[in-house]
């Protein structure tokens, strides 16, 4: 049967079972539109600006393990996805993203709309494709989708000339199978590796395990908490890895680097036998890796080879999907004699997570709301954090009981969590979402709220006011900057009318006494609700 590139496109994604797409419409993406405005079995979100397409698809794949589809036009549709991409591929997140392009003939002429996405974005994409011809659309869709869910995930893109969409093929033949010259990423760990690995782990007396995104990734939660559980050795983790364990699990000793929780930090700092898993060592998470290379023997596993190394040297390194592999280690016999160690830590992270916070009048204290806020999560509950002040206190003190905490942790977008939690309730919709935010990032997204309005989303939303860009403020305020400079929000809107206008319930509170209240009424909510929480522009980070 003849079909147009635009009809080859969509059924491709029919047979990828893509369930979504999150899209903002232009001229050169119009028959693609089209064509998938002729299957219903896709559904559709228009979102109010094409970076949060990015945002919104990253979202859906987070929590469903699959790719995540995102569909825009062609120039400034084009550069404005940008963000979007390469805040997947820090983040190592399957997308495949989809652009109109000018007609094919007249690339390179610098016509209206026309721009080099495909050399935009190739540093930050797994593969990037300019499709010239529709009858390779079956072949090169099917090589997209396999590229971007198997290995290190990441995002692909696709860029369609508009007249590519419209030409017609007489015979279209899809794949069955998908085999790529030179792309086989690795399974299995090498069983000499992991006998090596065996072995360092039972001499150990002072392991920690260091779990990062990558357990997520590769949907190894459980084999994880089977690994650690059986072996007792202590975890900490990244800020990609949070809530890979409850906050409450005895093993659990919350995350560790520069902006982490002391008691991980300490564990990682006495530890004599460094476990990584499914992370890239980078600088947020070890502040120190040539120093902690010398003082210690470490353990690498991950997926991506490119990793092993990169940071930090690694005594046995280990390459293939970190949830095989932990299958592999629990065949093996591994007995590990640290009770002392765990219970040392034990003692020390009680005593973290019982701390006391301080009252200032007029404001609230980030840390304790956040604690209240976490005993009012659904043990499933996904909660999406931006980025700054409001990600780093949410990331050492919201309790989670499971669930999942997602963010923008390797190139720290701004505007991320609300789109993202749009994906996520797009998936997920009876799941209780939750987004965290500051006021500058929240200003960064805050149209997206008519997303929320068109789709009727229940999305509870936590918004720290304080009337700067906070963790900018906090580090011009220190040697050897002589004070803040650009950062003060001054026009902020009235952040409860402007809700209104998007018809969300709106609460505010400035006062520690009003925050169990507040909070109450933001989960007890019927539909979305904003709580605005007052905090002072002199709370830190490190409180």
């Amino acid at each position: 049967m003849a079909m147009t590139g635009a009809q080859i496109l969509v059924e491709g994604l029919l047979r990828q079972q893509v369930e979504h797409v999150f899209g903002y419409a232009g001229a050169t993406i119009c028959p693609a539109a089209d064509a998938l405005r002729a299957a219903p079995q896709i559904g559709y979100t228009l979102v109010r600006t094409e970076q949060n397409a990015g945002h919104m698809a990253s979202g859906y794949a987070r929590v469903t393990g699959k790719v995540g589809v995102c569909m825009v036009t062609s120039g400034p549709g084009a550069t404005n996805l940008i963000t979007g991409i390469a805040t997947a591929y820090m983040d190592s997140i399957p997308l495949v993203a989809i652009t109109g392009q000018v007609p094919s003939h007249l690339l390179g002429r610098d016509i209206f709309q026309e721009v080099d996405i495909t050399g935009a974005v190739t540093p930050f994409t797994k593969h990037c494709y300019l499709v010239k011809d529709a009858a390779q659309l079956p072949r090169i869709l099917a090589e997209a989708f396999h590229i971007a869910s198997t290995g290190r995930p990441g995002p692909v893109l696709l860029d369609i000339p508009i007249d590519v969409q419209e030409q017609v093929v007489r015979h279209v033949e899809f794949p069955q199978e998908v085999h790529i010259r030179g792309y086989n990423p690795s399974v299995r760990g090498n069983e000499k590796q992991l006998d090596h690995v065996a072995a360092a782990i039972c001499k150990a007396q002072r392991p920690v395990i260091c779990a990062g995104g990558g357990v997520f990734l590769a949907g190894a939660q459980q084999r994880l908490r089977e690994f650690v559980e059986k072996t007792g050795i202590p975890v900490v983790t990244t800020m990609m890895g949070l809530s890979l364990l409850p906050t409450e699990h005895p093993l659990n000793l919350g995350m560790v680097g520069a902006h982490g929780n002391v008691c991980a930090n300490q564990a990682l700092s006495n530890s004599d036998l460094l476990i990584m898993i499914g992370t890239r060592a980078a600088d947020r998470a070890i502040v120190s890796p040539k120093e902690l290379q010398k003082r210690l023997p470490s353990i690498h596993m991950d997926v991506d080879p490119a990793e092993i190394g990169k940071n930090m040297q690694a005594t046995v390194p280990l390459v293939g999907d970190v949830g095989v592999m932990l299958g592999q280690l629990m065949d093996r016999e591994i007995t590990v004699d640290c009770g002392t160690w765990r219970e040392t830590l034990r003692l020390q992270r009680s005593a973290e997570l019982s701390r006391t916070y301080p009252v200032r009048t007029g404001s609230v204290f980030p840390g304790r709301l956040f604690r209240l806020l976490g005993q009012r999560l659904a043990p499933d509950a996904a909660v999406c954090v931006d980025v700054g002040q409001n990600q780093l206190w949410a990331c050492k003190h919201l309790r989670l009981g499971g669930g999942r905490l997602l963010t923008s942790g390797g190139l720290g977008t701004m505007g991320y969590s609300l789109p993202a939690a749009i994906g996520v309730k797009t998936a997920q919709p009876e799941r209780q979402t939750v987004v965290i935010c500051g006021d500058g990032s929240f200003q960064m997204m805050m149209n997206e709220l008519a997303t929320v309005r068109a789709k009727g989303m229940d999305l509870k939303i936590v918004l720290l006011r304080n009337g700067v860009l906070g963790l900018v403020h906090q580090i011009q305020n220190q040697p050897p900057y002589h004070g803040s400079f650009g950062v003060n929000l001054e026009g902020d809107p009235d952040f409860a009318a402007l809700a209104a206008a998007y018809g969300v319930e709106s609460i505010h509170v400035s006062e520690e006494d009003q925050v169990e209240e507040a909070l109450d009424r933001l989960m007890a909510a019927k539909g979305s609700c904003l709580l605005i929480a007052d905090v002072s522009s002199q709370c830190l980070t490190t409180d």
